[in-house]
């Protein structure tokens, strides 16, 4: 089969890449950047040149479509937040005769924006922190406790959320926000701090029913709030059900996926996102969320999977040295990652790679390499690295309110 992902940058879409390769597909991808991730592998042969998706979404997809169509692709296959605008023109992939897997619009915005996502989980009493919709500024100076998490609406990769610790502190993010707009827009989410692990979880749903799922420990955070090091749940039920149950709720078809903190009394989630986020420890695991998604949009409804093995350890390597920078470790902390990731000590001990694994495929080790060169030579340029990642792929508040301000195809 021929398969074009609709994001070449991020890290789920170089999991996915590989996963479909693995399985006999040709894979190609869209990308603002013709040196995105996904061109360092071989198992995507192209990447197809189409303009930035986060502030024009729309213009994102004409030229997306025209690709599909010029390459006689198979199924276009949703790897990142361009689920959004194919949600949005649903009805158009349809008549063209464009295969996919998202869900309806009516139901991408019940969770695409952080106010409205903790509004969704609320009502249907899924667990949250203490949480509370701020409107205006004003409300926002006279929140009492800190520390506190103020969510912006639109945000990927932690971009959107802000600890605060401080009355002077949460004085000057009003303040931003205020110039920036926020609060005539709406507003934003004030949520409390949760103790625990975090917990991520993955799902598959063919029309409102489950049809696979993956839940992981972050076991060692790397740049942006992201995972470098994991290991899959071993009590996964709880956090699962009740991704079951939003799913269920809103008829959700296509990637599901969610955060959340295990607290002693049990998940409370901080964060939903309606698409998949890197399966790779699902793969390792014993649960082909890749798979179960192109079944999906091959108009199928797949066998419900049976859960994956617990205590699977996976890591990024890539995000460990960029988390090195990002914490303060500098060049010796970039050294020590690529030396006990060779020596397979440490926390790579019984973990394999899930993001660039380079047996077969020596091109994966090109990102990596370059990466430690860089940040051996100047640590910071890690955020060089990481935001020019997240910018080939996050929706903007700009891309969102064009969504709102035309109706659904």
């Amino acid at each position: 089969m021929k398969i074009l992902l609709s994001d070449g940058s991020g890290l789920t879409a170089r999991q996915v890449a590989g996963r479909l390769a693995g399985a006999g597909h040709r894979v190609e991808v869209l990308s603002p950047d013709g040196l995105c991730l996904c061109r360092f592998t071989r198992h995507v042969r192209r990447v197809n040149r189409v303009p930035g998706y986060g502030a024009d979404p729309l213009g994102w997809l004409d030229a997306a479509l025209a690709v599909y169509r010029a390459g006689g692709f198979d199924v276009l296959f949703p790897t990142q937040e361009q689920v959004a605008a194919l949600s949005h023109a649903a009805r158009r992939l349809a008549e063209g005769g464009i295969r996919t897997a998202v869900p309806s619009f009516e139901a991408v915005r019940a969770v695409q924006d952080k106010v409205s996502a903790s509004a969704t989980l609320g009502a249907l009493g899924l667990p949250q922190p203490p949480t509370a919709f701020v409107g205006s500024a004003d409300d926002l100076r006279a929140w009492p406790s800190f520390p506190v998490f103020i969510k912006v609406p639109i945000g990927t990769a932690t971009t959107g959320v802000r600890r605060v610790g401080s009355a002077a502190a949460l004085r000057s993010a009003a303040a931003d926000l205020e110039a920036a707009g926020v609060f005539a827009g709406g507003g934003v989410v004030a949520q409390e701090p949760a103790a625990g692990p975090l917990v991520m979880a993955q799902s598959v749903f063919a029309r409102g029913e489950m049809v696979a799922a993956h839940a992981n420990l972050r076991v060692r955070e790397g740049a942006g709030g992201g995972a470098s090091h994991k290991r899959s749940l071993d009590q996964p039920a709880e956090v699962i059900k009740h991704l079951e149950s939003l799913g269920r709720s809103l008829r959700w078809h296509g990637g599901l996926s969610a955060d959340a903190i295990a607290t002693k009394t049990g998940p409370v989630f901080i964060d939903v996102n309606p698409r998949l986020v890197e399966p790779g420890n699902a793969w390792r695991s014993g649960v082909d969320l890749a798979g179960a998604l192109l079944d999906v949009a091959c108009a199928g409804q797949p066998a419900a999977q049976p859960p994956g093995r617990p205590g699977v350890a996976s890591h990024q390597l890539l995000l460990a040295i960029l988390g090195a920078g990002a914490g303060g470790r500098g060049r010796r902390g970039v050294a020590a990652e690529i030396l006990a990731a060779l020596a397979h000590g440490g926390s790579y001990r019984g973990s394999a790679e899930e993001l660039t694994p380079v047996r077969g495929d020596p091109l994966a080790a090109v990102p990596v390499v370059a990466t430690t060169a860089a940040l051996l030579i100047r640590p910071a340029l890690w955020r060089q690295f990481t935001s020019g990642s997240v910018a080939g792929y996050a929706l903007t508040p700009a891309g969102w309110d064009q969504l709102l301000s035309v109706s659904p195809a």
